[in-house]
């Protein structure tokens, strides 16, 4: 597929990097473009008025925003190593478990990072019972995408074995212990050994510093 892209980014965005994680996988040859998340460049708002975030896909002069919508587009665009299954009730199943490792998941992490007391602890057992989904859809495979190679699903899930153990650590708390998630825990370090996977894998203090910054805000605008 013909056409200059262009990805606008920020190397301590898990959204960003997942994007990166797929043109890599299908081999395609992109201009990066670093923004601060926190003093947004008029690039970025040129090409995202509605959301005004990172990532943002621009291939051809056409923009495209949102991770999951553009981990999809770069795997209808370019042909080699799909990413999506070919089944369409497996495609269906692969939006519903991305859209929901985002939406309970992630969200339910980052809020028991910066809740505090009882607010916590319940923000702990949401998150908890969430991943739990995940154990049960990962167990008997060595990745999500269900083949020996990573797929979708495994690039959307990717912020698990990236930044996890961050947001925990910043949160001072434990969600996914080797106990109770044995099998996430595999295919989250299966995926991190994988050779693209560790070439573009952010410092680990730079997303610790981004993090922290993060929760510092949200627990300053409770009180």
């Amino acid at each position: 597929m013909a056409g200059a892209v262009k990805l606008i980014g920020s190397y301590t965005s898990l959204f960003c990097t997942r994007v990166e994680w797929a043109l890599k996988l299908k081999g395609v040859q992109y201009e990066y473009v670093e923004d601060d998340v926190f003093n947004k460049s008029p690039l970025l708002l040129k090409h995202n008025p509605v959301h005004k975030k990172v990532p943002v896909l621009v291939h051809d002069d056409k923009p495209i925003p949102e991770s999951l919508v553009i981990l999809q587009y770069i795997d209808e665009t370019w042909n080699d190593n799909n990413l999506l299954p070919q089944d369409s009730y497996e495609r269906a199943m692969a939006h519903f478990w991305a859209k929901f490792t985002d939406e309970k998941c992630l969200m339910e992490s980052f809020t028991a990072a910066y809740k505090e007391g009882e607010e916590k602890e319940k923000a702990i057992e949401s998150a908890q019972e969430s991943f739990a989904f995940l154990e049960k859809l990962i167990q008997g495979k060595k990745f999500f995408s269900g083949d020996d190679k990573i797929g979708y699903l495994d690039l959307a899930m990717g912020w698990i074995p990236l930044c996890l153990d961050i947001i925990e650590e910043v949160g001072d708390m434990k969600l996914v212990d080797a106990e109770k998630f044995p099998s996430l825990l595999e295919w989250a370090q299966n995926f991190s050994e994988i050779p693209l996977i560790k070439e573009r894998l952010p410092p680990r203090d730079a997303l610790f510093n981004y993090f922290h910054k993060i929760v510092g805000l949200k627990r300053s605008k409770k009180h």
